[in-house]
């Protein structure tokens, strides 16, 4: 099985400091991390980046559309733009891991109950093996449930339905 890393939407409007993403540095070291042992192992990295409407915060015309720059992508590594949250919707992601021979995806990125939630389910049913780093999602905490509230269900609804959640140091040992 060939396997790829999907790193979504990690953004530099994610990081404003007036609101930044919950747990947001150690998020990049996860996904720096994740980004640097998928590279050593050959696993395809592919980038996922939201194209917000204009002048929103995610505007392609915006610099904090960008994607982070402690993650950011190597000369070469595909950049698949979308304007849902599902990765897979009107992009051409399938086609392009499909014809890449993927069969496997790791992941990561922003917002939890967004985008990684729609792209993991989307991925199960566009017969992808699936594993979430659970260690390296994250969101924003809401009303009536905490960031890392949120984050622990989704591990848990995602690991029991949809795929597998593992630890970032766990993904590619042995």
């Amino acid at each position: 099985m060939l396997e790829a890393l999907l790193v979504i939407d990690v953004q530099m409007a994610m990081f404003d400091p007036r609101d930044p993403v919950w747990g947001g540095e150690q998020l990049l070291n996860q996904i720096a991390y994740l980004i640097e042992e998928a590279r050593k192992k050959q696993v395809l990295v592919v980038y996922v980046q939201h194209d917000g409407p204009p002048g929103s915060p995610l505007d392609p015309h915006s610099a904090a559309h960008a994607i982070h720059p402690r993650v950011a992508p190597q000369i070469g590594d595909p950049i698949v733009h979308k304007t849902t949250p599902d990765s897979f919707y009107r992009t051409p992601l399938d086609q392009w891991l499909r014809g890449h021979g993927v069969d496997k995806l790791v992941i990561t990125g922003i917002q939890t109950e967004i985008c990684i939630d729609a792209t993991c389910k989307s991925a199960v049913s566009h017969d992808y093996a699936v594993t979430l780093a659970g260690d390296a999602h994250s969101t924003w905490g809401r009303e009536s449930l905490s960031a890392e509230t949120i984050v622990a269900h989704h591990n848990s609804v995602i690991g029991e339905w949809f795929g597998r959640v593992a630890r970032s140091k766990d993904l590619w040992q042995g």
